[in-house]
């Protein structure tokens, strides 16, 4: 009854409902059906489509012009508290004019002055890939589509740049926030045993787990402490050195101590550039502790990570490669305009220089993690299908997998995390990656270092100034 609902019903939209034809029209050249959501003029669409694309373009062409930031003004905002659209909706010159009184009122991350929150200000050539993925409208929590290819191959791509094996396990996600959740999760599975884990949950054992992480540390380990069910109160701060890293003596004792009181040490994290003041923990003496401690070695590296594509930052990133589980995010950081000096100032079209780390347009963020196994057997319930399908308990559910066709590939992104509707974020980071390279990219990260540095130059000159 099911199937047969459902050929009736794609029966019923091949003959026009998203095809733009009625049911008699062969091909989808009939006349407009009256339930269709496609446009009555595909030539006003696309006309409207590229009204709007060289709008957008002007505006980032445009970037360095102007306010860094402009309030929304009280009439845009009275607007926007109108109630449910008209029934009859709008017309698409209407709808362009809606979507274009917007542009002038973001966060002002675009512009090469604004330096706040280590905001990326994204790429304009990030307008491509989202266009695509827009046509394509692609689910990518799984299935056998190019989605799923696109994304495999970035986050092969991620294991090299950032020294993890290609066995590792690795999904890309909103931001490194949900990573940080995804990668303690499993890192909370794998010391309790995945089975009593995910079953039992915290309360089928008396286990006290306690991590370790710096004093300014960001707050989404507290957050995944707390959302995991471990309890933000695990979580102990350790003190810093002068240089605002970790203090690896003191970190000793407070593991030993913990163990004294019958707790068990299970999570030490590591910070690849804070977003405080950018410290580098030392990765590979926290790598140390964590075998000799037995500890799951998580790296935060929202944007220090990314560094890893300079020449001159790479080596104090050394040992990342080695945790136990990694976060970092595509969209920051931060950009800054260009000094005299800079044998890149004035670029192409942008008027200063528009200097990047990663910037891939928001949002897109990444994890890792070094054993794949422990990754996948986190999160995947579609025991069936990752053995190539049919059979099992799984099998008579709606994503069960198959050895071939639509259902195939597994596994599937689904299966390394919690979201089962995904979009196809992927996309802007493969083609941002390929337009750029990595070259260009640890260039301009290493360029966005001198910036740092002149900076405090000019910190340390000015009288009414101390850092």
């Amino acid at each position: 009854l099911v199937l047969a609902t459902m050929l009736a019903s794609l029966a019923w939209l091949r003959g026009g409902a998203t095809s733009g034809s009625d049911a008699g029209g062969a091909g989808g050249m009939g006349s407009p059906s009256p339930t269709s959501l496609d446009p009555a003029d595909w030539a006003t669409l696309r006309a409207s489509a590229h009204a709007v694309l060289d709008a957008s373009l002007d505006k980032l062409e445009a970037a360095s012009e102007g306010r860094v930031w402009t309030p929304v003004p009280d009439d845009l905002k009275e607007a926007l508290r109108a109630p449910v659209p008209p029934e009859d909706g709008l017309a698409h010159g209407e709808l362009c004019e809606r979507l274009l009184a917007l542009l002038p009122y973001g966060p002002g991350n675009t512009h090469p002055r604004f330096f706040g929150w280590v905001h990326g200000s994204g790429s304009p050539g990030g307008v491509l890939p989202e266009l695509v993925g827009a046509a394509m409208n692609a689910n990518c929590g799984g299935r056998d589509h190019v989605g799923i290819y696109v994304e495999r191959q970035v986050l092969t791509w991620c294991k090299e740049m950032m020294g993890f094996p290609a066995s590792a396990g690795g999904l890309l996600v909103s931001g490194t926030s949900m990573a940080t959740v995804l990668a303690l999760k499993a890192a909370r599975d794998a010391r309790l045993g995945f089975d009593a884990s995910r079953e039992g949950g915290l309360a089928g054992g008396p286990t006290r787990l306690v991590g370790y992480a710096a004093q300014g540390t960001h707050s989404c380990i507290k957050r995944a402490l707390d959302v995991l069910g471990v309890g933000a109160d695990a979580l102990r701060i350790v003190p810093v050195t002068d240089a605002f890293t970790m203090d690896v003596p003191a970190l000793h004792a407070m593991v030993a101590e913990d163990r004294r009181r019958g707790l068990t040490p299970w999570l030490l994290v590591a910070t690849a550039g804070s977003v405080n003041v950018g410290a580098i923990d030392d990765l590979d003496a926290l790598a140390d502790v964590a075998e000799a401690q037995g500890l799951w070695m998580h790296v935060d590296g929202a944007f220090g990570a990314a560094a890893v594509l300079s020449d001159e930052v790479r080596p104090r990133l050394r040992g990342m490669g080695r945790a136990s589980s990694l976060a970092f995010d595509f969209h920051k950081l931060l950009e800054l305009p260009p000094f005299a000096s800079d044998s890149h100032r004035d670029s192409p079209g942008r008027g200063v220089g528009f200097y990047r780390w990663l910037h891939v347009n928001y949002d897109c963020g990444c994890v890792l993690v070094r054993d794949g196994d422990t990754h996948l057997r986190a999160f995947s319930d579609r025991a069936s299908s990752l053995a190539g399908g049919g059979g099992g308990r799984h099998s008579a559910d709606y994503l069960a997998g198959n050895a071939r066709g639509l259902a195939a590939n597994a596994p599937w992104p689904v299966d390394l995390g919690i979201e089962l509707s995904r979009g196809f974020r992927a996309l802007k980071v493969w083609s941002h990656l390929l337009e750029h390279g990595t070259r260009a990219l640890g260039a301009a990260i290493t360029a966005n270092l001198r910036h740092a540095e002149h900076l405090a130059a000019l910190v340390d000159k000015a009288p009414t100034l101390t850092r």
